[in-house]
């Protein structure tokens, strides 16, 4: 469980460094974007056969970080429409 939420923070922390511009991201929504990255990565990594979803495998993580990146600019998307911050 505990390496789960740190690759979470590390999913997340690279997505955010890919992502170009500023992003406006406290370090819970970094986490659990970054965690929600970490499953759907996993997922489709596990439908393609490379491994189990809570496996750490390249595919995975590659997969992981770039769901990561997409959550992350739909989050912005919304708390700019919203006219506010993501904590």
């Amino acid at each position: 469980m505990i390496g789960f939420i740190v690759a979470g923070l590390i999913i997340g922390a690279l997505a955010r460094l890919i992502k170009p511009g500023k992003q406006r991201l406290g370090l819970p929504a970094t986490l659990l974007l970054g965690l929600a990255g970490s499953v759907i990565g996993g997922t489709i990594a596990n439908l393609l056969g490379t491994g189990d979803v809570f496996e750490l495998n390249v595919l995975g993580f590659i997969i992981a970080v770039i769901a990561s990146v997409l959550l992350i600019g739909v989050a912005e998307g919304i708390a700019q429409s919203r006219g506010r911050s993501i904590r």
